[in-house]
């Protein structure tokens, strides 16, 4: 009986994680292209190891629209973490500007929406890192937006980095 419940609970898991991949697959390949400019970060963490440290522009300008408390007109760090959405507007090349926060108004023609998170205080987007094979560091070095795809619920996916004139940031395989 013991071996029936753990392959039973072996296929129910595989079932799960496959279904799981199934559906990231189906959002890469069907999801909506936009590229959202990013941020400095703190120098120091840019580059760390095998991976870059990500801040979006856009980031700051949600925070900068979010209510704050009264002290002082700031977040505290140990703000609850939460969820939401921003509606933003796609310029010709797809890049994402600010509108405004979703608040369960009708999107205008030309607008989308964009999944939110704050952590620590601070607004994220699908990811705060890039990750890279080692020693391809220098490739990075130039980017400037990052390529999402974005589905119809406003979930992104980070799928590349592109350069100031958008140009794929592609390492070269030796």
């Amino acid at each position: 009986m013991r071996k029936v419940i753990a392959l039973v609970g072996l296929i129910l898991a595989l079932g799960l994680i496959n279904g799981s991949i199934i559906g990231k697959e189906k959002h890469l390949a069907t999801g909506k292209v936009v590229f959202i400019e990013l941020a400095p970060v703190d120098p120091r963490s840019l580059m760390q190891g095998d991976y870059m440290a990500l801040n979006f522009a856009l980031s700051r300008e949600i925070y900068n629209a979010l209510p704050k408390i009264e002290q002082g007109k700031r977040w505290r760090h140990d703000v609850d973490a939460s969820d939401g959405q921003v509606i933003v507007s796609l310029d010709q090349k797809l890049i994402a500007s600010f509108v405004r926060i979703h608040q369960d108004k009708a999107l205008s023609e030309g607008e989308m929406l964009l999944d939110y998170r704050i952590r620590d205080g601070a607004v994220k987007f699908a990811t705060n890192a890039f990750f890279f094979q080692e020693g391809d560091a220098k490739t990075y070095e130039s980017a400037q937006y990052g390529e999402f795809r974005v589905d119809d619920e406003g979930e992104l996916l980070l799928v590349a980095m592109r350069d100031i004139e958008l140009n794929k940031l592609v390492a070269e395989i030796p």
